[in-house]
């Protein structure tokens, strides 16, 4: 049955990013390991340049899972970080719940590893509490092509939204006449192609 278009509303979105993980890192095996990454800074830049909310969190980090990759940590040294001490799903954590509601937006996407578990279970639970969740597809990653489609059809069934972080930065600009150069630059430091367009552009605006 198809669903309503409900559109992405940078004033009313927040990012979550679940168990980014060094340790977790390693079991990614359904995007390759440099355009994951890439990926996830790219969903990272974005919620910097509109302003959204960002929630860190990490999942028994004093084990195999390790520490969160430190860039996450740079982009965002004052944003909410919950380092949740075994809970798996991170909506069971009380201090990760409070950080989402007191963010006020009822507009929630997410990304991390993996799949199946860490971004399933929060954005099912987040569902279920009357959020509209948005999953970041391509900054979210697994070890096994099976188990990710398997987790994004349970997700889909329930009403998570699967996007790419493209996706997500153009539907939250909307309009190019907000702004060309930033989001054009976060864009062509992630997508090579992009830079090659960037730079016709600009000579043939005579700006390069």
């Amino acid at each position: 049955m198809s669903k309503p278009y409900v559109r992405l509303d940078k004033q009313d979105a927040a990012v979550l990013l679940v168990d980014h993980q060094t340790g977790l890192l390693s079991l990614v095996r359904d995007i390759e390991p440099d355009k994951f990454k890439n990926n996830v800074l790219a969903l990272s830049d974005l919620a910097k340049y509109f302003h959204l909310p960002t929630i860190l969190t990490t999942s028994f980090e004093t084990g195999p899972n390790g520490p969160l990759i430190p860039e996450l940590k740079e982009q965002f040294p004052d944003a909410p970080y919950i380092a949740r001490p075994g809970n798996i799903n991170a909506w069971d954590n009380e201090d990760f719940v409070n950080a989402v509601k007191a963010t006020g937006k009822k507009q929630l996407i997410i990304a991390g590893v993996v799949t199946e578990v860490c971004v399933a279970f929060p954005a099912l639970s987040a569902i279920e509490e009357g959020f509209e969740v948005f999953v970041v597809a391509d900054a979210s990653g697994t070890f096994d092509p099976i188990t990710r489609d398997a987790a994004w059809r349970r997700m889909e069934q329930a009403g998570v939204q699967l996007m790419t972080w493209f996706g997500v930065a153009c539907e939250l600009h909307r309009d190019w006449r907000n702004d060309i150069e930033g989001l054009a630059a976060l864009f062509s430091n992630h997508i090579p192609d992009y830079r090659n367009l960037m730079t016709s552009y600009d000579r043939l605006t005579q700006k390069g």
